[in-house]
């Protein structure tokens, strides 16, 4: 994917707490005194935890003097568009132009009908955003009368404005295809976040945003591209902050992002990411920019679709750089301070020949040892799929629906971990059982449809959106693509209709441990729930993983 020339920015997510409300505008202001770009608020308005995103957003606009500020991202079902509009406008106006709008389909849908917001389908969610996009944009006009026809949203005679400061950026954040073709088609900017959306994602969505928007008539360079940041062993970026410049300048050669945001509670580690990370990854990004700009390139590509491949013939070269490991960013054995190099840029990386490697992704195994004494299913009877050709061999884009398979069930491994953290908050007294089954909700497991696959419920829907029946999802693709993986298919349906029965059955334990006070006995049926979802749930993953790797591999997603 091409490096899109878009200028760095770097800013901070601040979660605006009701218990120390100071707290995110203090950090804001160590932001803005450090020289960072953004400073955005999570908006969850149904979270009586946290402040009025708006409202934060306004006290650390008035606190700040240069960050710009925006909603990472408002919530449209609870948020008219008209009232989103003028409220951004508004607030552009009273910073000197310093706000940019983050916009949401909307997710936790319990949640958001708790609150008296609508809940929608994943179609009704797509066709929402699209009319609110058309909305929020007729009313940053000069004082006209507008009509904008809708399903969900509508203007019939509105008067336009107010006008803003500058022109916003409306910033979509997306996971699943059809909001990601929408971005591409109609929006200034894709925010994912990593957990959602990991590096290894990141060409797929890109791909299906630049496509949406070569369709629509656009340059893909109109489309900025953001990330939410999580850093850690299991997320992004890794190691220490000395190694953090090259993997962020990775990124924005090989995939175009071009603007970080990092969720900070220290004011430290704020300042360390304005004033070490962000210059050394605008030096290397700058170096190789140049360095790409002065090279001739080989590759002719002009097939390609305007704006897709590369921004310039130079960068496409890069980028191939970049990926194939040569000198400039990619070749360094050493990044800022001598941090070790990750893997992607290591110049000795084996490169794969025309016909392709082996197969590299791996099935997890399946767990050792059991937790639970109940059994939902017999594994011996799983059936099996057909053997793939030992001489198959496979491009890198070809193994990546297989790597974002494993990607997808990493994050769902993840939130059982948090699950089993919450059951055993609640048995230590240390948890509402009520708070339990809120945060529940709020997990991908939960939100997610198992009907569907567990592949398709987090790759496409996590926090966003749900694929209904009628959509062309991975299992019926698979299906047509090799009819002797039937079996198979069927047994993996089967099996996630009993995984979101356990689920289930571990919120109603939790009603059950409210109604009994939190006896001996409430607590031991929701030990034994929690221990037969673990073994389950993890048996089904590898069971997954196994029969479904190869054939992803060989005949993709069907997207």
């Amino acid at each position: 994917m091409p490096d899109y020339g878009h200028d760095l920015l770097f800013g901070a997510v601040l979660v605006p707490s009701a218990g120390h409300a100071d707290d995110a505008v203090a950090l804001a202001r160590v932001a803005d005194r450090a020289g960072l770009d953004l400073v955005s608020v999570p908006d969850h308005p149904y979270r009586p935890e946290l402040l009025e995103a708006w409202m934060a957003l306004a006290v650390i606009a008035a606190s700040t003097t240069r960050v710009r500020v925006f909603p990472n991202v408002a919530n449209l079902p609870l948020r008219p568009p008209a009232v989103l509009a003028r409220t951004a406008a508004g607030l552009d106006l009273l910073s000197g132009g310093r706000v940019e709008l983050g916009l949401g389909a909307g997710a936790y849908w319990d949640a958001i009908a708790a609150d008296g917001g609508p809940r929608r389908s994943p179609g009704e969610a797509v066709r929402a955003t699209r009319e609110a996009i058309d909305v929020i944009r007729a009313l940053w006009s000069e004082g006209r009368r507008v009509h904008v026809p809708g399903e969900h949203y509508g203007l019939d005679g509105a008067t336009a404005g107010p006008v803003p400061a500058h022109p916003i950026g409306i910033w979509v954040g997306a996971v699943g295809p059809r909001m990601l073709k929408l971005t591409g088609a109609t929006a200034d900017g894709w925010l994912p976040s990593v957990p959602h959306v990991p590096p290894g994602r990141l060409a797929a969505g890109n791909r299906v945003v630049d496509e949406a928007a070569v369709a629509a008539g656009r340059d893909p360079s109109e489309v900025r591209r953001l990330y939410n940041l999580s850093p850690g062993p299991d997320g992004f970026p890794q190691g220490p902050l000395d190694a953090w410049p090259e993997q962020l300048a990775a990124l924005t050669l090989e995939h175009g992002t071009s603007s970080f945001l990092l969720p900070a509670h220290q004011p430290a580690l704020l300042q360390a990411f304005a004033t070490d990370v962000a210059p050394a990854t605008r030096e290397l990004v700058t170096e190789e920019r140049k360095r790409a700009a002065n090279k001739p390139s080989s590759a002719d590509n002009s097939g390609a679709a305007p704006g897709v491949g590369a921004a310039t013939a130079g960068q496409r070269t890069a980028v191939a750089d970049a990926a194939g490991g040569r000198d400039g960013v990619a070749g360094r054995r050493t990044g800022v301070a001598g941090a070790p190099v990750p893997a992607t840029f290591a110049s000795n990386r084996p490169r794969a020949t025309p016909s392709g490697d082996p197969l590299t992704v791996r099935p997890t195994p399946p767990p050792k040892a059991w937790r639970s004494a109940e059994r939902l299913w017999d594994e011996s009877t799983r059936p099996v799929g057909p053997p793939a050709d030992p001489e198959r061999r496979y491009l890198r884009r070809e193994q990546e629906p297989a790597r974002n398979l494993v990607a997808a069930h990493d994050q769902l491994r993840a939130d059982l971990d948090r699950l089993g953290e919450v059951v055993r908050e609640v048995l230590a007294d240390t948890l509402a059982p009520g708070d339990a089954r809120s945060e529940i909700q709020r997990l991908s497991l939960r939100q997610s449809s198992w009907t569907l696959g567990a592949y398709c419920a987090s790759y496409c829907r996590i926090t966003t959106m749900h694929h209904t029946r009628e959509d062309e999802d991975l299992f019926p693709y698979l299906r047509r693509s090799d009819p002797r993986l039937g079996e198979v298919l069927d047994r993996l349906t089967e099996e996630h209709h009993a995984i979101h029965g356990v689920i289930e059955h571990i919120d109603r334990e939790l009603v059950a441990f409210v109604r009994e006070e939190g006896g001996e006995k409430g607590r031991e049926a929701l030990r034994a729930a929690m221990d037969l979802l673990t073994d389950t749930l993890l048996s089904h993953l590898a069971y997954e993983e196994r029969e479904l790797i190869e054939p992803m591999a060989r005949f993709g997603t069907g997207w």
